[in-house]
Order: C-alpha cells, then structure tokens, then sequence
C-alpha cells in the first residue's frame, strides 16, 4: 500500500464560516475591528452626558398642592348653568389650578 491509496475512515469536516456573526468563530458577531469589537465597550449616549451637565433643582418640591385661583361665587353661578365643568373653567379663563370661592 502506498501513501497516494489511503483512505481516511471521516471525510474532512468542512471550513467553519468566519465572521457571520453567531455564537463563536474568529469575531464571534462584533463586527470588525476597533472599540466596539473590543472587551468592555460600553459608550455613553451623548444625551446622558448633556442631561449631566444640566443643573439640578435642590430641594423637596411637592407639586401635586397647587394654589387656589379665587372666583367669584355670582361669575360661577351666571356662567355654569347646564354646562359641564371643563366648559366653565374655559369661559372663567381659567388654567389649571383649584377653584376657591370668594
């Protein structure tokens, strides 16, 4: 028997695939070359870094009490009558804020 008559018992595994992603080979899915195919590559977002820069309000601010806007208890009756309330507060000229009686 000579070396050029020999047979092997597996057939040759076929060439794995390189850099298509996936979950191992050469790049294993980051792409080519440079900070993002390295180890850690965390980058900020460029708005987190200007929302940083902004100043910070200071202190507790419990914005849920506003201030009462005062009314005439005779405007309210003239201008209700069968209307619904968001209807009245529009004719009043009234924006946010909780109604006091005068």
């Amino acid at each position: 028997m000579q070396t050029h008559n020999l047979k092997r018992l597996h057939k040759n595994k076929k060439d794995r695939l390189v850099g298509r992603g996936g979950k191992h080979a050469k790049t294993s899915g980051r792409g080519g070359k440079g900070q993002t195919a390295r180890a850690g590559n965390k980058r900020r977002p460029e708005l987190r870094d200007i929302i940083k820069k902004l100043p910070k309000l200071r202190g507790y601010q419990f914005n849920s009490i506003r201030k009462g806007v005062p009314v005439d208890e005779d405007k309210i009756v003239l201008v209700a009558g069968k209307k619904s309330f968001s209807e009245t507060r529009k004719s009043l000229g009234i924006k946010g804020g909780k109604i006091v009686l005068k």
